[in-house]
């Protein structure tokens, strides 16, 4: 056997260091590194996701369809309009579990709520893009969803900007705060703050863009909000206020009803046959047709308008209020004529009915049950005879048989589908009849 000697001074070459490559840019794939080569903590970054839909489980298909990309660039956490996520790894590795979910709530509201669009809509309506414009539209919009995002498990990190800090209210939308407040005196120390996209609607350079990988199509964000809102009015309870009306408005938006409302008034009395008369102050031309016989003209004029309130027990005083607003814009719609206008309170039986003087000084007398026909037989029976009538009503109430002799306009205030009549839980109210236009009020 041969041996080989080896020199005393001879030391072995130190083992080959080989550093895995990082991108200088996320590619959108979800790798686990930023560009500069820190780690991005991701088992930390899943827990606090995690813990938020533990916290807010209405919140949860929101939350798990944001794909997260790592990048220095983004201060703390963004999100563009296609539902990425863009994560500072420095911010996760020093923010606590319990705020890093509180930021993920943060961020996942923004693209619910549409700030990308509205921050569009709002900076080409006012001709506002500059990056004083775009942090003003940030703060703006954080100021709309961080009034009812913190607490229930869910601290406050360091720097949540809430509407407090200008002593202005809670619960104001967005465009709400730009239109009414001058932002100017937070902007300079609130530099840094920089949601991405999704919270203003301005592009970032950062960003993948509608081209990159992993982002949500229009039909899949819709299904998301879609989701998201359905497990919100399935259980009420567990949301906030704000959460709860952003569900009922997600997909069915409030109709302008006093545009409506308006609009359906002016067009009975501008229908053919609504306030027209025949009168022999000017000759008909179709008399030249029958010499020696004197034919009337039809004469247009102004539209009587008759409104039946309903004041049964089942109508609250707010809406009776919003009644007597509702009034006063029939008056604006017929010209501001208020003699022109007539008001009847009906329940189970229907009052004398009133010459509008002001429409805040009308009394509304009832409370017991209700039967509008009594108001349709009133307000047909006065003199002179209404061209248009308007029931502002709950809808719980019979109505007629046959189809009144004049245009027929009803305000109907919304009630639940599950609401029975406690003395007869086998009773349906009717629905209104085809003959009637029907404004739903909010």
């Amino acid at each position: 056997m041969t041996r080989t000697s080896k020199s005393p001074t001879a030391r072995p070459a130190p083992p080959r260091r080989v550093r895995a490559a990082v991108p200088t840019r996320p590619t959108g794939s979800g790798e686990p590194y930023g560009p500069s080569g820190l780690p991005l903590d991701l088992d930390k970054l899943l827990a606090a996701r995690l813990h938020a839909v533990k916290v807010r489980p209405y919140l949860a298909s929101a939350l798990f369809a944001l794909h997260v990309v790592a990048d220095r660039s983004v201060p703390t956490m963004a999100v563009d309009a296609h539902w990425r996520c863009y994560v500072s790894p420095g911010f996760v590795a020093r923010t606590p579990v319990e705020e890093l979910a509180g930021v993920w709530v943060h961020e996942v509201s923004h693209l619910l709520r549409d700030h990308h669009g509205r921050g569009e809509r709002y900076a080409e309506d006012h001709g506002e893009n500059g990056p004083g414009e775009r942090l003003r539209r940030n703060i703006a919009a954080d100021f709309e969803i961080n009034d009812d995002i913190y607490g229930d498990g869910l601290p406050r990190p360091a720097g949540a900007v809430l509407p407090s800090m200008l002593r202005l209210p809670d619960g104001m939308l967005m465009e709400e705060y730009l239109r009414t407040t001058s932002l100017s005196g937070l902007t300079p120390d609130l530099a840094w703050l920089d949601c991405g996209s999704g919270a203003d609607g301005q592009d970032r350079p950062w960003e993948l863009g509608p081209d990159g990988a992993h982002g949500l199509t229009r039909q899949q964000r819709d299904a998301v909000r879609f989701r998201v809102a359905e497990g919100i009015k399935g259980r009420p309870g567990d949301a906030p206020e704000g959460w709860r009306r952003w569900a009922d408005e997600a997909f069915h938006p409030p109709q302008p009803w006093r545009q409506l409302l308006g609009a359906a008034v002016r067009s009975a009395a501008g229908a053919p046959g609504a306030g027209e008369d025949h009168s022999y102050r000017r000759p008909s031309r179709r008399a030249a047709a029958v010499p020696g016989v004197l034919l009337p003209s039809l004469r247009r004029k102004p539209p009587q308008v008759c409104v039946v309130i309903d004041t049964s027990g089942s109508v609250s005083d707010a809406e009776l209020g919003s009644a007597l607003l509702e009034v006063a814009a029939i008056t604006r719609a017929v010209g501001g004529r208020r003699d022109l206008v007539s008001v009847i309170s009906c329940d189970a039986a229907a009052r004398v009915a009133v010459p509008l003087c002001r429409a805040e000084n009308l009394e509304l007398i009832g409370g017991g049950g209700t039967d509008l026909r009594s108001g349709f037989t009133r307000a047909l029976r006065s003199r002179p005879r209404p061209d248009v009538i308007v029931a502002l009503t709950d809808g719980q109430t019979p109505w007629p048989a046959e189809q009144p002799p004049c245009r027929t306009v009803v305000g109907l205030f919304p009630r639940p589908a599950s609401a029975v009549d406690e003395e007869d839980p086998d009773y349906a109210p009717d629905t209104p009849p085809h003959w009637a236009r029907v404004v739903t009020i909010s």
